[in-house]
């Protein structure tokens, strides 16, 4: 019994596991917010390209 206790005491892969989490979830909140501006340009362009005609 006391072997188990010490042999998840010092297990890491949980926590390891939820800094990847973390770090993917962060990754994408960036690129969320990178796609949507360039979007509103992309479109911004677009529209000045329609107008012109």
């Amino acid at each position: 019994m006391r072997f188990r206790l010490g042999k998840t005491r010092l297990d890491r892969s949980g926590a390891t596991a939820i800094e990847y989490a973390m770090i993917a979830f962060f990754i994408s909140i960036a690129a969320f917010s990178v796609l949507v501006t360039i979007g509103s340009d992309v479109s911004s362009v677009f529209s000045q390209i329609a107008n012109s005609f």
